[in-house]
């Protein structure tokens, strides 16, 4: 069973984009859920559309997502309403995605229940759809939407049409809501240097798995081809898992391919670019840049940095807001309006606001310096020697970096990225470490205050305090191996990196020998307080092997460095 508490999040599409004191009553009702975390409001005034974003654990996200369709009943009347984006009801769509710690199906069995609810208590009808579909005709949106709320009426009459919850009777203020269970996806907008709307759907045509309607003679105008059975015959789009419109928006005076993005794993974000870019200009246009609606995971533009980079054949083994500072310029996500990360990616929005998981690597060197030379006991020198190991494996990267860079050594540009690849993973690996030895210290100290008056008081207290030593002992054992482990990098740059870099590769290694030999004194001290002896002379003779390891490999990288810078 997974230890990571259930996350699921939920984006809602509602049919209002320009008031903005309703759309405020809608996430007011969120927001007053205990539990939820409100990530992202997104409105358009040209699609009078407002995709809303926010996470929680799966009940109390139920719960706000069944408030904010509540309120959106009472402040949308879809008999006024018209905008760009296909719609069917004042809530159209309810998606909920899991995040973290929460099987698929377990989230079918959520949204189906918040069908029900909302069927039952506010009379709308309800579709499933996606994985909580309850047929498979209905798994897609698009089908489901089709005719929108103008059809939905005579929809409604048709016995084949019956809602999954909620009356078979048109609800002529609310329409229907669409709920559903789904991986995430990704709303996203390619710019064009045109403002018809007739030229950005043949753009979307050729991208869009489902392609266009397969025409003889003239392939606009042509009849419609038809199979045996007398079905039209569709030509398929470029793209797998991607859905796609033209249209134009007079708030930017543009043309968009409105796309989205179902499946990740079959079509990434930059590559649904790059087909808009090649489709776009055989017909004769560029794209200007691209918009993201609402939030994506993170790994979508650090996937998206890294195709960019290895495009320019450059290395990709850079930090983290590099890579997405890549993405955001190659992607023109900053064409139409400022793009800024800490707003539109899921992980960066969770972390702002809330208490930092590591607090002590986020400081500045100067105040790093003055924590740890504080009369409080953490950090200490378990943290320093974390530290210590997380900038020797920087350094032994930027060599890789250097070199993946060096003039006449371009073909030899994905070697030294793969190694800075590596470098990056230990680099993060010992930066987390800072923090949790200091976290393992503190739960030492907090074992040991644990009351202890009665024999069970006691016995819990002694039961946690052994834990607590216990992974006093294995964090700096992990810093000891993930130093030697990053000593990989630094020989591997002794021996191929640029030679005006070489000394930094050795500067590298005694750093990685320092971060292991503090750990070692770290496990040596707090195996003293371990009850299991055993144990403790297992784990301090595995840091005594791994400290040799890590001076041998020391010395054989100083020596190349020494040989080398020898000439």
């Amino acid at each position: 069973m997974s230890s990571v508490p259930p996350l699921v999040e939920c984006v809602p599409n509602f049919s209002e984009g320009r008031d903005p004191v309703a759309i405020r009553q809608i996430t007011d009702a969120i927001e007053a859920v205990d539990g939820v975390r409100l990530l992202d409001v997104d409105p358009g005034k040209a699609t009078h559309r407002t995709v809303v974003t926010f996470v929680g654990p799966p009940d109390a996200v139920a719960e706000a997502a069944f408030q904010a369709i509540r309120v959106a009943a009472d402040v949308i009347d879809m008999r006024r309403h018209h905008g760009e984006h296909p719609r069917m009801g004042a809530t159209d769509v309810c998606p909920l995605v899991p995040v973290a710690g929460i099987a698929m199906d377990a989230v079918v069995a959520l949204a189906r229940a918040l069908g029900r609810r909302v069927g039952d208590e506010l009379a709308i009808p309800v579709y499933l759809y996606e994985h909580a579909a309850s047929r498979p005709e209905r798994r897609n949106l698009a089908t489901i939407r089709a005719g929108e709320y103008e059809g939905l009426a005579e929809k409604l009459r048709d016995p084949a049409w019956a809602p999954d919850f909620g009356p078979a009777a048109f609800n002529a203020r609310s329409g229907a809501t669409v709920v559903g269970a789904r991986d995430f996806l990704v709303a996203y907008n390619v710019n064009l240097n045109t403002t018809s709307t007739r030229r950005a759907s043949a753009v979307a045509f050729d991208v869009r798995e489902q392609g266009r309607l397969k025409r003889s003679g003239d392939p606009l105008t042509g009849p419609v081809v038809r199979d045996a059975s007398g079905e039209p015959v569709w030509e398929p789009g470029l793209l797998k898992a991607v859905k796609a419109i033209g249209w134009y928006i007079p708030e930017y005076g543009v043309a968009q391919v409105s796309m989205n993005l179902t499946d990740l794993e079959a079509t990434p974000l930059h590559t649904a670019f790059e087909a808009c870019c090649q489709r776009a200009e055989a017909r004769g246009m560029r794209v200007t840049g691209s918009e993201l609606v609402g939030m994506v995971p993170l790994r979508v533009l650090l996937d998206a940095g890294r195709h960019f980079l290895r495009r320019q054949q450059r290395s990709v083994g850079v930090p983290e807001a590099e890579l997405v500072r890549i993405a955001v310029r190659s992607l023109g996500l900053d064409d139409l309006a400022p793009f800024d990360p800490d707003q539109k990616v899921i992980e960066h929005r969770l972390r702002s606001g809330a208490p930092a998981a590591d607090p002590l690597v986020r400081l500045s060197l100067a105040d790093f310096a003055d924590a740890t030379a504080s009369e409080s006991p953490a950090p200490g020198g378990g943290s320093v020697a974390a530290y210590v190991g997380a900038l020797g494996a920087a350094l032994g990267t930027m060599v890789a970096n250097v070199s993946a860079h060096k003039r006449g050594w371009d073909a030899r540009w994905e070697t030294f990225s793969d190694w800075a690849e590596i470098g990056q993973r230990h680099v993060a690996a010992l930066r987390a470490l800072v923090d949790e030895d200091t976290r393992a210290f503190n739960a030492v100290l907090d074992a040991g205050r644990l009351p202890h008056g009665t024999p069970r008081e006691a016995a819990v207290r002694d039961a946690a305090v052994e834990a607590a030593n216990r992974r006093a002992i294995e964090v700096p054992l992990e810093v000891m191996r993930t130093a030697a482990a990053s000593m990989d990098v630094m020989a591997a740059m002794a021996e191929l990196g640029a030679a005006e870099a070489v000394s930094d590769a050795g500067v590298g290694a005694l750093c990685a020998r320092m971060a292991a030999a503090g750990a070692l004194l770290n496990v040596r001290i707090n195996a003293v307080n371990l009850r299991d002896r055993d144990a403790a002379r297992a784990l301090v003779a595995e840091g005594e092997a791994v400290m040799a390891e890590v001076e041998a490999r020391e010395r054989a990288v100083l020596e190349r460095v020494a040989a080398r810078m020898a000439g």
